[in-house]
């Protein structure tokens, strides 16, 4: 697949470390519209990206203060093409430092296991490689995902698409947040600068009632890249007062 391909995702998101209390339940809803984006689909049947709308509702379970598991189920999206399908299914282990939200410098690694359905990826087995690291500056948090996908074909055809996030944090519970995702390819041979897909997004981040919502709206800089993508986020703990007694709630990362 190409740059421009693999960009096109379930999940448009930076994560922080943050785990789920331990015995939590947590929902995710990942949403993402692609109002003006890549035409050519990157493989004959492929999902194509333009006018898409793509999501997955994302399950996870705070096992230890330390891990977190994670499943994506199911993957979705919608193209004037070929309508409405599913994607495939995703298994998440996501392993950070304990009480990362509280901590001035963070770190941790998430793995992801892909099943592909055969108009999302050309290869059924993929995966997913997310370092974690950042530093809550108080207001301010920086954060970076230096991403490696892997399509088990060897170290060399391992594809770099790293995250980063700049965020400030208002008193009021208000976060506004500059956020970057790229696909540069192989890590033997990056595409060409106008094939990778570099996208910037504004992001506003809040709490209301027991739901995290984050909205964002993309820009694409690049010939690969989609132009304009929009994305909404929510997420809420399902068994909050169970977990209320242990630990308190915490934003998805």
């Amino acid at each position: 697949m190409s740059a421009a391909a693999s960009a096109q995702t379930d999940e448009i998101q930076v994560y922080d470390g943050g785990l789920a209390p331990v015995g939590t339940f947590n929902l995710t809803l990942h949403n993402n519209f692609i109002a003006k984006g890549v035409t050519t689909p990157a493989f004959p049947g492929a999902v194509v990206a333009d006018k898409s709308f793509n999501g997955v509702p994302e399950w996870a379970l705070g096992v230890t203060d330390w891990f977190e598991a994670g499943l994506y189920l199911p993957l979705y999206s919608r193209d004037n093409n070929a309508g409405w399908g599913i994607d495939g299914i995703k298994l998440r282990a996501l392993f950070a430092v304990p009480h990362a939200d509280d901590r001035r410098f963070f770190y941790g690694v998430n793995f992801e296991f892909s099943v592909n359905a055969a108009r999302w990826d050309t290869t059924r087995i993929t995966s997913e490689i997310r370092p974690i690291i950042g530093w809550h500056l108080k207001p301010v948090d920086i954060i970076i995902n230096p991403i490696l996908d892997t399509a088990y074909d060897g170290v060399k055809h391992l594809e770099l698409v790293p995250a980063a996030r700049v965020a400030y944090n208002f008193s009021s519970g208000l976060a506004v947040a500059v956020e970057e995702y790229s696909a540069f390819g192989p890590l033997h041979a990056f595409l060409p600068g106008s094939e990778q897909s570099h996208q910037v997004f504004g992001v506003v981040d809040r709490t209301w009632n027991d739901w995290d919502i984050e909205a964002g709206i993309g820009v694409g800089l690049t010939d690969g890249s989609d132009r304009l993508t929009f994305k909404l986020i929510l997420a809420r703990d399902l068994n909050k007062h169970d977990a209320a007694k242990t630990s308190p709630s915490r934003a998805r990362p």
